[in-house]
């Protein structure tokens, strides 16, 4: 029986060329889900005016007479514990963060939400479907939809559209086949759209998570020579499993055309050794100061004292102003259930065989 992606697709947030680009490279859409494909052009369409009047705006703005802070990433693979770090960090006064209608609409968010923030808000999620966090109109989000939605890298068309999801994936998170023109395109929508998250929320430094950029240090640290990085792992045998229920959902929930083709192990097997081998050559080129690694079980530990140490490493300022901010936030999540794993021996097995050297890396013991 065919799946049943969400009516209120993420590609309602694209402008019209960006959506006519993945439309016609990615092999057609089935009939059964030509109504998605209609409301993004419709949303695409009705929004152009405002897109328009953003762009102008940005390009009418005057350089700003002190140059704002190089952004903060937070990097790791998928389900490593990145969106609870950046959850808590993200409390802190002094950070920028990418809210929720920036995700959904990156080139209008500035307009749309002074004029229509009511309806936007009755349209959020409660919780994220991947994992039952909650989703508020100011709950930090990654940025990856957003971009996707301004141009075509992004492994997530390969979640739209299976038909091609290896290249789009391999294009989307190792840059594979990209042409130059390409990777300059995707680069200025990043700058364009962290413009507009700064001119939202002034004077602030941006805080910015997404798994995709642990693959990217070396080029974001090209683009900003004075930006800094915060690596967090987790135990790979939990990491597995729950990234490939993350994939399950996403496919389910997001994909435009049949996906029972993709081999979700093999996937999952594949991309983390080669993401996790380009962060450590990547991190290993910075300065010490650029960067801090922690894992997520210390972290959940010990939440406050591995915040001291990122504070202390990256030579943040302000640790003891947000102290309490922190504190709040992190006693409100002390009833978060996280997902839980069944786990065969096989699986162990096979997960240990094809991730050894970052299990011993880490210093890992199978789940009991």
């Amino acid at each position: 029986m065919p799946h049943r992606p969400r009516l209120l697709h993420p590609l309602m947030g694209a402008d019209l060329g960006t959506l006519l680009q993945v439309l016609g490279q990615n092999g057609g859409v089935p009939l059964r889900y030509w109504g998605h494909v209609a409301l993004a052009l419709g949303a695409a369409a009705a929004r152009s005016p405002f897109a328009a009047y953003e762009r102008g705006m940005m390009a009418r703005s005057p350089a700003p007479d002190s140059p704002n802070p190089a952004p903060i990433f937070i990097v790791g693979h998928w389900r490593s514990g990145t969106t609870h770090l950046y959850s808590v960090l993200s409390q802190a006064q002094e950070f920028a963060y990418v809210p929720p209608f920036a995700v959904g609409l990156p080139w209008d968010f500035l307009t749309l939400t002074k004029l229509f923030r009511p309806i936007l808000e009755r349209a959020l999620p409660s919780y994220r479907f991947i994992d039952q966090v909650q989703v508020k109109a100011d709950s930090p989000q990654e940025d990856e939809i957003a971009l996707a939605n301004m141009q075509a890298i992004s492994f997530y068309h390969g979640l739209y559209f299976p038909k091609k999801f290896q290249e789009n994936f391999d294009a989307g998170i190792f840059l594979d086949g990209c042409t130059e023109a390409e990777i300059e395109t995707w680069q200025w929508s990043v700058r364009h759209f962290f413009k507009k998250l700064e001119r939202q929320q002034p004077g602030k430094r941006l805080l910015i998570k997404n798994p995709v950029y642990t693959a990217r240090v070396a080029m974001l640290k090209a683009m900003w020579p004075e930006a800094k990085f915060i690596h967090i792992y987790r135990n790979p045998y939990v990491v597995f499993h729950s990234t490939r229920n993350f994939y399950e959902k996403l496919f389910q929930e997001l994909a435009l055309q049949p996906f029972n083709h993709i081999d979700l192990d093999e996937v999952v097997f594949s991309q983390y050794p080669r993401m996790m081998n380009l962060l450590v050559r990547d991190l290993a080129a910075l300065p010490e100061k650029d960067v801090v690694e922690l894992s997520f079980e210390a972290f959940e530990d010990d939440p406050m004292g591995h915040l001291e140490k990122i504070y202390q490493g990256l030579d943040l300022p302000d640790l003891e102003e947000n102290k309490t901010a922190f504190s709040t936030y992190l006693d409100s999540q002390k009833h978060y259930r996280k997902n839980q794993y069944q786990y065969s021996q096989d699986g162990l097995q096979a997960i240990e065989r094809r991730w050894r050297p970052w299990i011993e890396r880490w210093g890992y013991q199978p789940p009991q």
